[in-house]
């Protein structure tokens, strides 16, 4: 009797295999090694000892100074996420619905600050809002304030110089889910009766939902991962999860616990990205900087 079994089909496996070659090397095998780290006993200012202990989770999990840390940092990245996408949303349904002939030249100015070290725009910021910045001399010389209004290293000027860096993800995700909507739709949910708020509300605005999802991932898996913007513009009591894997490795050299740190940063950032990749998918992503 003939063999009529399919052949199986290799090609997708043999495409694939450089993708998964880079990922075990570049991602999986460096999470791993900090996985084991994480296990090590810190004995003195960089000198560590090998062995399969689990005190350094212990004392994550049983300091309450890393747990408002973890608090403070999802609650400052939900902030900035929500105040990026009111405030990215209205620029991107510009970019997007105008007939300005060189729309090209709108995406520029977009991507423009990608071009400025991340560093230079944060410290501007203490130009901006510094005692003798630009808007306490404003201020001071529209007579709203005798002295000079503290803006500068507490909470507001970190969550403003977070919203700054990372506005630009925001408005490029919006505005791809809005390029890719058909342009009669809403003319023809008028024709139906329906207000231009109203078009908007029922046609355009659940069909950008996705990019504003794409957006908002972006958004706070960035912030909750940032340290050097509340390094910069925050206060003593103003720094992110990020900021305690920096001192742990940077300053105290106590590695062991800087690993692990940066892995429970990982299992939370991560799992943010598998909960949204279950329900919203992550091609938005790769439409947007595709």
């Amino acid at each position: 009797m003939p063999d009529t079994a399919t052949p199986i089909d290799t090609r997708p496996m043999v495409l694939l295999t450089p993708a998964f070659i880079a990922i075990t090397a570049l991602v999986v095998i460096p999470m791993s090694f900090i996985l084991v780290y994480s296990f090590y006993e810190n004995v003195d200012l960089a000198v560590d000892r090998v062995a399969f202990q689990f005190g350094n989770w212990e004392e994550l999990f049983s300091d309450n100074y890393y747990h408002s840390a973890i608090w403070k940092t999802l609650k400052i990245s939900v902030v900035v996420t929500v105040l990026a996408a009111v405030l990215g949303y209205l620029p991107a349904y510009f970019i997007a619905m105008t007939t300005f002939r060189h729309k090209w030249l709108l995406l520029l100015l977009l991507i423009l600050p990608f071009w400025v070290s991340f560093i230079i725009r944060t410290l501007s910021w203490i130009h901006i809002l510094g005692n003798q910045g630009a808007l306490n001399g404003l201020f001071q010389w529209l007579g709203l304030a005798d002295a000079p209004v503290r803006m500068m290293f507490n909470e507001f000027s970190v969550m403003v110089g977070l919203i700054h860096v990372f506005l630009p993800y925001m408005i490029l995700n919006i505005y791809v889910s809005l390029e890719g909507i058909d342009r009669n739709l809403e003319p023809a949910a008028r024709t139906l009766g329906a207000t231009p708020w109203q078009a908007f509300r029922e046609v355009t605005l659940p069909l950008s939902l996705p990019g504003l999802a794409a957006g908002s991932l972006l958004v706070f898996v960035l912030t909750g991962g940032s340290y050097v913007t509340p390094l910069i513009l925050g206060g003593p009591s103003d720094f992110l999860f990020g900021n305690l894997i920096y001192d742990s490795v940077v300053t105290e050299l106590n590695w062991p616990m800087g690993a692990t740190l940066s892995f429970t940063l990982l299992v939370l950032l991560g799992s943010v990205v598998i909960l949204y990749s279950r329900f919203m998918g992550l091609n938005q992503l790769s439409k947007a900087f595709g």
